[in-house]
């Protein structure tokens, strides 16, 4: 979870960051032999955010003592696990790409005029099929939802 709430960018820039740091250390932001934190790798990487309950979790996890001291293969592998899944799940629920993607499909772009949602004919409400609504028309019998008329560029 704390990974999940990184920016997008310092996920990047922290995997990168472990990736290319021979020494990465649990317990401590630098030691005096050269180790760093996954947040100093990440921030030496250009992932610039200060994000405390990340370091938190990471000693947590690690079962950081009082003393620095260096990340097991293990440790690394499941926070690089971690950081690939979670920037590959950013990249699944991205709106703004989804929204490019359809744009580029669509040959025209987005459709022009108004467009209008309607209730199906016949469509029954929990109470029957000539139920008023909240306005008191018949459910078969009301007008339109709602219209909507596309933004100008």
């Amino acid at each position: 979870m704390a990974i999940d709430c990184l920016p997008v960018a310092t996920r990047q820039a922290m995997l990168t960051g472990v990736r290319a740091n021979e020494r990465i250390i649990v317990g401590a932001y630098v030691d005096g032999e050269g180790g760093v934190c996954p947040m100093l790798a990440a921030h030496r990487a250009g992932g610039r955010t200060n994000f405390l309950s990340f370091a938190y979790s990471w000693d947590r996890f690690t079962g950081a003592g009082k003393r620095p001291r260096t990340a097991t293969k293990r440790e690394l592998r499941i926070l690089v696990a971690q950081l690939e899944g979670s920037l590959q799940s950013a990249r699944a629920t991205d709106l703004g790409l989804a929204i490019a993607e359809h744009r580029a499909l669509a040959p025209e772009g987005d459709p022009r005029g108004e467009i209008r949602a309607l209730r199906l004919r016949g469509q029954r409400s929990r109470a029957g099929k000539d139920a008023g609504g909240l306005d008191g028309a018949p459910v078969h019998k009301r007008r339109p939802l709602l219209a909507l008329t596309p933004a100008r560029k």
